[in-house]
């Protein structure tokens, strides 16, 4: 039987010890958040969404409804408490509706 050395890594913890080393967190959350903003708000939004962009803790969402976009404007805090469950994280603190 092969005996097992101390240095051995999981793949889970080669994986994120790749991406701490890499800066790549950011970018990976990136394309959480637009996930994320599909997976909660359906295909009915998601049809007039055009773009998601997560700069620093600011979501940026392009809709091409004006009238969505009023909609859902009297819920941001909701959805930003939502999207934030949804990741595990909190990564949105604010939102903004273009």
């Amino acid at each position: 039987m092969i005996k097992r050395k101390e240095d051995d890594v999981t793949i889970k913890g080669a994986l994120s010890a790749f991406i701490k080393k890499n800066k790549l967190q950011g970018g990976i959350d990136k394309v959480h958040v637009r996930d994320a903003w599909a997976n909660l708000m359906g295909n009915g939004v998601a049809n007039y969404t055009t773009a998601v962009e997560l700069k620093n803790d600011t979501l940026f969402v392009s809709l091409s409804s004006s009238a969505l976009r009023e909609e859902l404007s009297h819920g941001t805090s909701k959805i930003i408490v939502m999207l934030n469950e949804e990741l595990g994280k909190e990564l949105i603190k604010k939102m903004v509706l273009r």
